[in-house]
């Protein structure tokens, strides 16, 4: 089969009237609507990837022997597409998502979707999704990439047939306080990756291994859980699904360390980006491995003085208390820093166009 077959579009015949978008599209929160249409490409082995379809947003059918209702191969990503100042449409580094997108296949012995189909029909459905790309800063429409094992088969071993879906969702803010710092919860009970495991593929059943230390988070009043190694249950991790910076005076620059990536931890793209763009405003940033007993010290000290998280959906999220069982420590008087601030302000700047792109983050569709 040819390694680009295509796509077939087969778009609804009866679109929602604009009013019903724009009802729909107030007051937007995270991932509660869904837009009109969907893409799906599937795959059967030996002959690969067939051609793509986009159609009506719709539920998909499943066999009750589904390879990924027994045995978990489900893998996903996500990224944003923003409306730009001449009224146009860009995504934020699509294709690297579309390699992470891979490496999680790779992990979970999935088929590779080459990265310039994963771009492909990202650009195929906001085009046809244009009008549900919200306009203000903040706002964006989310992508959501994914792809099951689809084959009928209880057998214990990688399917030969799966199935990429992609569609969008016009999306606010991530948490609905807005930026404000979060209150986190240091687990200490459970571990969200072990050595060899699973922790750098963004797969479903990480997401899902984490659902208990969140329900436990929210118990002690906390809005996330912050992961430590599995090993020692000592070495900061991530918070939540999102990856974590500590600020440090440096003489008279603020340095800023993010855990570094050992196989346990998603290789966060905003992550990466941020570290490019500290260094464009003048702050040094690094990969160290942090420890909870350094993040008490430094926070007595006072060299330390913020706490952010990263990631695609909620941007820059500060943090401004930690709990855990026998204590707490306030995070630069539970206030947002500006460090926290000016990054999350310059990077939504280049996604949303007002500031210049110099490392060619942004792709545009429209």
């Amino acid at each position: 089969m040819s390694s680009d077959p295509g796509f077939v579009l087969k778009p609804t015949s009866t679109p929602l009237p604009a009013a019903e978008r724009a009802k729909l599209m107030k007051d937007l929160g995270f991932g509660r609507v869904f837009t009109e249409h969907m893409v799906t490409i599937p795959y059967r082995a030996p002959d690969g990837w067939g051609p793509g379809l986009l159609s009506p947003y719709a539920p998909i059918s499943l066999d009750p022997a589904a390879s990924v209702l027994h045995y978990g191969q489900a893998i996903f990503e996500g990224f944003k597409a923003y409306r730009q100042p001449d009224g146009g449409i860009a995504t934020f580094r699509p294709a690297a998502n579309g390699q992470r997108f891979n490496n999680s296949a790779a992990r979970l012995a999935m088929p590779a979707l080459p990265v310039e189909r994963f771009v492909e029909a990202a650009d195929l459905l906001i085009r046809h999704e244009h009008e549900w790309v919200p306009p203000n800063a903040g706002e964006s429409l989310y992508l959501r990439p994914l792809m099951i094992a689809t084959e009928a088969a209880l057998g214990v071993r990688p399917a030969k047939e799966y199935l990429f879906l992609l569609f969008g969702s016009p999306s606010g803010a991530y948490f609905p306080q807005g930026v404000k710092p979060l209150t986190v919860w240091l687990s200490k009970e459970y571990v969200r990756a072990a050595p060899g495991g699973t922790g750098e593929a963004k797969c479903a059943g990480n997401y899902a291994a984490s659902l208990i230390a969140q329900q436990q988070a929210l118990e002690a009043g906390c809005q996330q859980v912050v992961w430590l190694d599995s090993v020692h249950k000592r070495f900061v991790e991530e918070m939540g699904g999102m990856n974590l910076f500590f600020v440090y005076k440096d003489g008279g620059r603020s340095r800023l360390v993010t855990p570094k990536l050992t196989g346990t931890l998603l290789p966060g793209i905003t992550r990466d980006s941020l570290l490019t763009i500290a260094a464009d405003l003048g702050y040094i940033g690094e990969e160290a491995t942090i420890s909870i007993d350094d993040w008490e010290r430094d926070l007595k000290s006072g060299v330390l003085t913020e706490v952010f998280a990263c990631g695609t959906a909620a941007v820059i999220t500060p943090v401004g208390e930690v709990k855990f069982d026998g204590g707490s420590w306030l995070v630069n008087n539970g206030q947002t820093g500006p460090v926290a601030q000016r990054l999350r302000d310059a990077l939504l700047a280049i996604q949303h166009g007002s500031a210049p792109d110099a490392h060619g983050f942004m792709h545009r569709v429209l």
